[in-house]
């Protein structure tokens, strides 16, 4: 697992007339602080990524369909240099992943529908300055390969 990446698995409270599942409680290990809660969604086949934040942790949870999704650590001093993680995450696995800064992350709809990815990050979005970086789901520079890997 890549240095600083939790994931934790959700807990799911079923009863006749539906579910909650919490996502991250402020007492919960994994919990830093709170900045904003925000939802992305992709459509079937429909890969978003690759970016990093620089101050930011991200908490993904997938709330509808599934997805993989896939961190690339890039950092220099990290013991996790050069190591790639996926996490399939939606209707079937309820995880929430913990994305450390500077840790580049993506994701790509693998359900037959669209997928909604809710993120808890730490920190407001700076319409102004933006804390996203961001490279093409093909770069180079990134050992990975989106394509579905049963041939």
């Amino acid at each position: 697992m890549i240095d600083g990446v939790i994931e934790k698995p959700l807990k799911m409270i079923c009863d006749e007339r539906g579910r909650l599942m919490e996502i991250l409680r402020n007492d919960d290990d994994v919990f830093d602080c709170f900045g904003q809660v925000y939802i992305t969604s992709a459509y079937p086949g429909v890969v978003k990524a690759w970016h990093y934040h620089k101050k930011q942790t991200d908490h993904f949870a997938v709330v509808r369909g599934m997805a993989k999704i896939v961190l690339y650590d890039a950092r220099e001093d990290s013991p996790t240099r050069g190591e790639v993680n996926e996490f399939f995450a939606g209707d079937f696995r309820s995880v929430l992943v913990k994305i450390p800064p500077l840790v580049y992350h993506g994701y790509k709809c693998i359900s037959e529908h669209e997928c909604i990815v809710m993120n808890l990050p730490t920190e407001l979005f700076d319409y102004k300055n933006p804390d996203e970086h961001r490279v093409a789901p093909d770069d180079p520079s990134i050992p990975y390969d989106w394509t579905r890997k049963d041939g």
